[in-house]
């Protein structure tokens, strides 16, 4: 990227000032409103920034007055007329159709039986030979676990206080809420249910082929230095082959000390499920590297040697790639990049692996579905599932060597591949497919009949009903917004594909293989279904309809697949 700069965000246990954004912030109103409300709306911002966004939760009074949506529900207020743009075709390549098969798959099951379109290999094929050199992981962000209070799904926190604009006593009201998604809900637990969620998290992750998490180390003390800590426990206790790679964040860690950082990563890296190359090495991969000089950092790796014995593979992930990768080559193993959010301009990557490889480093890959930032008024046209299929082909044919899921569970983001609320296990059950390729060499066979179905449930230029004033606008450089539902269907033979879209009803010739289908978004309930030799099969609905008007803006693509009933 262009040296962009991404999320703001602090440790709710920290009194420091904000942090810096880790994008470029492009904070826009659209329409014609006066400059004292532009003021006034940075002003606000600024105030809720400088307070600190509460990552853990308060007593259950500090939630705000007003109305909150029901669990599920997305954020519009009922069905008008709208105008959809055109569909266009997304860009990246697609998978071959037919029979192409991955040499390591085991034989095919039934049609019709389990949640994806083809057999995942086990374990013990995706983690040995050079699949198990092909290392995928995906970042995970402590601030949003699966559970912050252990309550049930419409009452506990992320409803009454992230999901609610009115949350944390209207601190987020500027912007609509924190969050426009959470984690898929879990039932209450007895015990000690942090780390069983924790558990959880690395079975949902190792069961869709990952092989660990970049662990996003905020701070080193509170509440998300301790969930590090205990996810580093959970990890090794569900599956000793599961790693987590440390990713010190440098947009927020609270130190220039090399010494304390050091020490830190020490404590960590000695924990079983710390990822260590074969020969021992701990593999230590910072977030923006580049806040601290190659030498502050070949300091840091002295110290963790010297002073405690551990030897280190240095990966800097970078905002800027290209302006600091010649400074910190002698000092590192590998590089990565944080990457692009949207499908267009995504050829990039294929210099920058390029340039990795020439210098004799590995490339971690950054991989995304989407990324909406409503607290920063920013948004990337993720195209329904193209930006994820685009990504994954440039890791896929460039040649990377790891790849990082851009991110896990990072829901202010709305960048998330874990099971959420309104995605279920659409993008984690994708990933899987290109995950498998990417891993062995040779694309699954297709066994049985699947759809995807993504779209938004607002047009991407309404304006929300509700007092909103900080309103996302595209970041420089995505591709143009779009109204579109996409039907990406990975089918066993040829069928047809009978598509709802609110009123208006189609059909389309679907080939054996992955295929996407564009249609115009319009107000309603969309579903597909497969229809072959006259018999109805796979079929999938989006269970949240699109609305003409919208209480607060949401730019999220939601998701829904026939494989599952999430």
């Amino acid at each position: 990227m262009d040296g962009a700069t991404r999320r703001a965000r602090r440790s709710h246990d920290a009194a420091a000032p904000p942090l810096p954004h880790r994008h470029r912030r492009r904070t826009g109103f659209r329409g014609r409103r006066p400059l004292l409300l532009l003021v006034c709306g940075f002003l606000l911002v600024g105030v809720c920034a400088a307070t600190g966004i509460a990552w853990d939760p308060f007593p259950r009074g500090s939630a705000g007055e007003g109305p909150v949506a029901a669990i599920g529900t997305p954020w519009y207020v009922g069905p008008a007329d709208g105008t959809a743009g055109s569909p266009g075709q997304p860009a990246g390549s697609t998978p071959p159709t037919g029979d192409a098969t991955a040499t390591t798959a085991p034989p095919a099951a039934a049609p019709g039986k389990g949640p994806l379109p083809f057999d995942l290999p086990g374990p013990a094929a995706l983690r040995s030979g050079e699949a198990g050199r092909k290392l995928v992981f995906a970042h995970y962000f402590t601030p949003y676990p699966l559970s912050l209070d252990n309550e049930n799904a419409d009452e506990d926190y992320y409803t009454r206080n992230y999901l609610d604009p009115a949350g944390e006593n209207g601190k987020h009201g500027a912007y609509g809420g924190l969050l426009r998604d959470r984690p898929l809900p879990v039932p209450p637990r007895g015990g000690d249910w942090e780390y069983a969620n924790l558990q959880q998290e690395v079975r949902t992750a190792g069961a869709a082929g990952i092989d660990g998490f970049t662990l996003d180390l905020l701070s080193l003390s509170g509440k998300n230095w301790e969930r590090c800590s205990r996810l580093m426990a959970a990890a090794h206790a569900v599956d000793p082959g599961f790693k987590i790679m440390l990713m010190p964040d440098m947009t927020s860690l609270g130190t220039d000390d090399p010494a304390v950082l050091a020490a830190a990563i020490a404590e960590l890296g000695a924990a079983p499920a710390a990822h260590r190359l074969p020969d021992g090495r701990l593999v230590v991969s910072p977030f923006k590297a580049e806040a601290k000089s190659a030498a502050w950092w070949s300091r840091t790796l002295e110290l963790l040697r010297t002073r405690h014995g551990i030897r280190t593979a240095f990966v800097p992930l970078f905002l800027d790639f290209g302006a600091h990768n010649g400074d910190f080559a002698p000092i590192s193993y590998g590089f990565s990049e944080w990457g692009s959010r949207s499908y267009v301009g995504q050829e990039s990557s294929t210099r920058d692996v390029r340039r990795a490889h020439d210098a004799g480093k590995i490339w971690m890959q950054p991989v995304s579905v989407q990324d909406a930032r409503p607290n920063q008024g920013i948004y990337d046209e993720a195209g329904n599932t193209a930006t994820l299929r685009a990504t994954w082909t440039r890791a896929i044919e460039d040649g990377a060597d790891w790849v990082q899921l851009t991110t896990w569970n990072d829901y202010s983001e709305g960048s998330q591949f874990a099971p959420s609320l309104h995605n279920g296990h659409t993008y984690l059950d994708l990933s899987s497919y290109y995950l498998t390729r990417f891993k062995t060499g040779g694309w699954p066979k297709i066994v049985r009949d699947t759809l995807y179905l993504t779209a938004r449930t607002q047009f991407a230029g309404a304006d929300p009903t509700g007092p909103q004033s900080l309103l996302m606008s595209l970041r420089k450089g995505s591709a143009a917004p779009r109204n579109t539902v996409e039907v990406l269907s990975f089918l066993a033979g040829p069928a047809v594909v009978r598509t709802a879209v609110g009123p208006a009803k189609d059909t389309h010739e679907a080939p054996a293989g992955l295929h996407s289908e564009l249609l115009p978004l319009k107000p309603g309930t969309s579903s597909a279904q497969v229809v072959r030799d006259g018999k109805p099969g796979a079929e999938v609905e989006l269970p949240y309809p699109a609305g003409g008007t919208a209480r607060v803006q949401d730019l999220q693509y939601y998701g829904a697949t026939s494989g599952r009933n999430d």
